[in-house]
């Protein structure tokens, strides 16, 4: 550029001139280096720019960015124990449901459930169709035959509580038998149920003697193993019990399978009264509880949890569609969650 340096600076001079009583920073007739004038800020002259960094303040940031601290981040589903303290300290008793995985089939488990979570339940048993169910009566029986009818395996089911855990709120223990585990092994199945959203566990064919293997397969992957007391254990063996147990104890109210009964067995109050003298975890009463108003009874008598399995797996499976199952299901569970 061979332009004199004088004129180059008169150029600059009137082009800063003109931009400022564009933008209106300056008074008219004066000099642009006057008293009055101040050079427009970034943020002046475009109010969508980002601001400018603060040497030590790190890199720049979109104004969008700025109220990421205020996303919410959903809670992390807590595990079975912290469940059932929380509702201890609180003096609530836990409506814990029990289904049958693939019944009435695959496509309706996941709405299943999560129809359970968002209707009010505390935690949720998931049982693992199996063809043996020395535990479960003939509404059980009969639902897991459907699922083993329609080809329903472990990999299934812990492949679909992998893709549905993620939007409950509820801790799932799974309820499966023995044989399965063993099937898979040990350490797999744990890892495998622990990586698909799974809290804790229940297999109710194996004693107390029995269950380091699968206890240490559990505490490996961070799993909390559920056992059972019945009326026929010796009130000694009811508090070994009790300790070995995590996330809470399962008091079996009647000596038999599952099913639904009319009423409550009379010794009940009295075994729940045994077991929580000699532990201090919680206690939840299951099998043949059918209904709100059974519900009522068994938290009046002190217990901090309710499982009702039969009456929704009978509601879910047998309602001649799954979408009516599903609604029959929720009526039912709402009926308890009002009770409790």
């Amino acid at each position: 550029n061979t332009e004199a340096p004088s004129m180059a600076a008169s150029r600059t001079a009137m082009k800063r001139t003109i931009g400022m009583r564009h933008c209106g920073l300056m008074e008219r007739g004066e000099a642009p280096w006057g008293r009055h004038c101040r050079v427009p800020s970034r943020q002046q002259r475009n109010p969508f720019a980002p601001p400018r960094s603060v040497a030590g303040s790190g890199p720049r940031r979109h104004p969008i960015h700025r109220f990421s601290s205020s996303i919410l981040v959903p809670k992390a589903v807590p595990s079975v124990s912290e469940r059932m303290q929380e509702l201890k300290e609180e003096g609530r008793c836990a409506l814990i449901p029990f289904i049958v995985a693939g019944d009435p089939d695959m496509k309706t488990t996941p709405k299943a459930l999560q129809l359970l979570s968002d209707g009010g339940a505390d935690v949720i048993e998931l049982g693992v169709p199996y063809s043996d169910p020395l535990a479960d009566g003939p509404t059980i029986q009969a639902a897991a035959t459907r699922a083993l009818e329609k080809r329903v395996t472990l990999d299934d089911v812990l492949k679909m509580l992998a893709e549905v855990s993620p939007g409950l709120k509820s801790p799932v223990v799974l309820f499966t038998y023995f044989n399965p585990i063993l099937k898979k092994g040990i350490d797999q199945f744990c890892k495998e149920a622990k990586a698909a959203g799974a809290s804790g566990l229940l297999v109710p064919d194996l004693p107390l003697e029995e269950t380091p293997p699968i206890r240490e397969g559990c505490e490996a992957h961070g799993l909390e193993l559920v056992m059972l007391v019945t009326p026929t254990t010796p009130k000694e063996r009811m508090g070994t019990i009790a300790n070995a147990s995590q996330g809470f104890v399962y008091l079996v109210s009647l000596a038999g399978v599952t099913g639904t009964r009319a009423t409550v067995a009379d010794n009940v109050q009295e075994l729940l009264s045994d077991l929580q003298s000699s532990t201090d975890k919680s206690v939840a009463v299951g099998f043949g509880v059918s209904g709100s108003e059974q519900a009522k009874l068994i938290k009046s008598w002190g217990a901090e949890g309710v499982i009702v399995g039969s009456a929704l797996v009978k509601q879910l499976g047998e309602s001649g569609s799954p979408e009516q199952g599903l609604e029959s299901m929720g009526a039912l569970l709402k009926e308890l969650r009002e009770a409790l």
